[in-house]
């Protein structure tokens, strides 16, 4: 049992209105955000516990019904073996690309929970400030995104289709390391107290379906199976394949604006759905056009099952008068 309205919509539980949170709502759109980095390096400043767990606790202020922790899915990364660093405009750069079978193997499939003590941490921190007030998300990069940043290619899809055919064993070997670590590091997160998770599949909504059943649904089923006793969310970016996601096991499946949110409600009654407002209105719209997007996102979902949330991140050139409108069209 549970008292958080998300944690209950996210099980399915008759609500009393939907809830409401947004991917990246702790980020570099809050000028609150800003002052606290101040400047610091991504790194340096998320592994800074009391200055992350500020940060994560940011949003609440505007109202929202969960606070997800700030830290970067490749924090798995850097405690299986692999540094990172962020380079603006860039993304995370490995500190050496996985080239061969070796590289793989020198991954540790099984981190310890030392080598993310700072994200444990950082959990703690929030719930102790929170005292129950919300509930805690945390989350994990799925091995198909991770791994592209592994070797180097992020988002550019096919740059990783041709390391894949040059290197298969090498991509099926990292993506197997990925998995089983994954695993782990949400099993010890819902151990340590999480309340939900969300799996981040931020570039697999790119891939052919064939791809999709290689590198994506597979490593999905796997790790919502082998990491339970929280809701689970998958996310995949405007993701197309709703069939798949829908039988990858998670009990609630964001939609990005390539659904029909009415439409998958009515498909798939059984489920939850989180999203699915453009975050294009919360970062070129005025709040008005903000809030009857909200209005129409609440009127598709029907009340029940439904999470409300953007189809991708807060984007870092939102005005917070658009952030704080969406959160007051759900809370009124």
């Amino acid at each position: 049992m549970s008292k958080h309205l998300l944690v209950r919509a996210a099980r399915g539980e008759k609500v009393e209105r939907p809830p409401i949170w947004a991917m990246r709502q702790a980020g570099r759109w809050d000028p609150e955000f800003n002052k606290l980095r101040a400047g610091l390096g991504f790194y340096e400043f998320s592994e800074n516990v009391e200055l992350s767990a500020k940060c994560s606790l940011l949003p609440r202020r505007f109202g929202v019904d969960a606070i997800i922790l700030f830290y970067d899915i490749t924090t798995l990364t850097v405690s299986m073996g692999l540094p990172f660093s962020l380079k603006p405009n860039v993304g995370p750069v490995p500190a050496a690309a996985i080239r061969t079978l070796e590289d793989v193997e020198k991954l540790d499939p099984n981190p310890k929970p030392a080598t993310f003590a700072h994200i444990t941490r950082l959990l703690h921190r929030v719930k102790e400030e929170l005292r129950d007030e919300l509930p805690v998300i945390v989350f994990a990069g799925a091995p198909f995104t991770v791994a592209t940043y592994c070797i180097g290619t992020g988002k550019d899809l096919n740059g990783t289709r041709a390391f894949v055919a040059e290197r298969t064993e090498v991509w099926n070997a990292l993506l197997r390391r990925i998995q089983e670590a994954t695993i782990v590091f949400l099993r010890e997160l819902i151990r340590q107290g999480a309340d939900v998770y969300q799996l981040f599949d931020s570039w697999a909504g790119n891939l052919n379906r064939e791809e999709y059943l290689q590198w994506a649904q597979p490593q999905h089923e796997a790790i919502l199976a082998g990491a339970t006793g929280t809701p689970r969310v998958l996310f995949v970016k405007e993701g197309p394949y709703l069939d798949l996601l829908a039988k990858s096991g998670a009990e609630v499946i964001s939609l990005g604006r390539c659904h029909d949110l009415a439409q998958a409600r009515r498909d798939y009654p059984n489920l939850v759905f989180q999203g699915n407002v453009d975050q294009e209105i919360l970062k070129k719209g005025t709040p008005e056009q903000v809030t009857a997007a909200v209005k129409v996102c609440l009127a598709e979902g029907g009340g029940q099952r439904h999470i409300v949330n953007l189809n991708h991140g807060v984007d870092k050139s939102t005005p917070p008068a658009n952030f704080e409108a969406y959160i007051k069209a759900v809370r009124g």
